[in-house]
């Protein structure tokens, strides 16, 4: 694991298929986000796959659009996206007893600027969203029955 890398893990008693279909969503990102930051789906297509790219409405702040490639792709088990800036957002899925581990992971490490991602705290910033949006993941299938 890179030292430009923060991830958050948590075990949700759902299947990998049902987790990745969710994250596999553009729609799906607005539920899930954590962050709050966002906001709605401008355009993308209904599944993601490696090399799809979607366009988002986001706000930290102030509104603004953000664009992303799916950068990394394995059916049912990861899943990441970076936008211009590099930096990629990846969730992996292990299968486990009665459900499946997710780890969800912020790299830097591909990022143009990673000492600007450093300098503006997001390493230490991101987590307690990761750990959030790990729980909506859980609060949404739960929902689902």
């Amino acid at each position: 694991m890179s030292e430009r890398q923060v991830s958050v893990s948590k075990f949700i008693s759902h299947p990998p298929e049902k987790i990745f279909d969710l994250l596999c969503s553009p729609a799906g990102h607005v539920k899930i986000d954590g962050s709050g930051s966002v906001k709605n789906v401008i355009k993308g297509p209904e599944r993601l796959s490696l090399g799809s790219k979607f366009r988002m409405y986001m706000k930290i702040g102030v509104p603004y659009k953000m664009s992303s490639v799916v950068k990394e792709f394995d059916e049912g088990k990861l899943i990441a996206w970076a936008h211009f800036g590099g930096h990629r957002w990846r969730y992996e899925l292990e299968p486990a007893d009665g459900g499946t581990d997710v780890t969800e992971t912020f790299d830097w490490s591909y990022s143009l600027v990673p000492k600007a991602i450093e300098l503006g705290g997001y390493p230490k910033k991101h987590p307690a969203n990761m750990k959030c949006t790990l729980d909506r993941i859980e609060e949404i299938l739960d929902s689902k029955g």
